[in-house]
C-alpha cells in the first residue's frame, strides 16, 4: 500500500466517524506536512504546521483548526 492509499483509507474512516472533535483535520494537516515538497506552495505548509500547532500546543479541536484554517484563508491575500 502507498502512503497515498493509506492516507486516503485513513480519510475515509474519519470521515464516517461523526466525531465532533473532527480527528479528520489532523489527518488532513499532518500528511500535508509530511509530504510536502519544494514544489509545493509554501501556504500548504504554512497551514499544516499552523494546524498542528493549533490542536498539539493550545488544545484546539478538529473543528476548531478548521475554523481557524477558514478565517485564514478568508484574510485579504495583499
Amino acid at each position: 500500500m502507498t502512503a497515498a492509499e493509506a492516507f486516503d483509507e485513513l480519510c475515509a474512516y474519519t470521515l464516517t466517524l461523526a466525531d465532533p472533535e473532527f480527528i479528520h483535520q489532523q489527518v488532513v494537516d499532518a500528511y500535508a506536512a509530511q509530504t510536502a515538497t519544494d514544489r509545493d506552495r509554501p501556504i500548504k505548509v504554512a497551514f499544516a504546521l499552523v494546524g498542528l500547532c493549533l490542536h498539539l500546543e493550545m488544545g484546539f479541536t478538529g473543528k476548531q483548526v478548521q475554523r481557524a484554517h477558514m478565517r485564514l484563508a478568508a484574510r485579504s491575500k495583499s
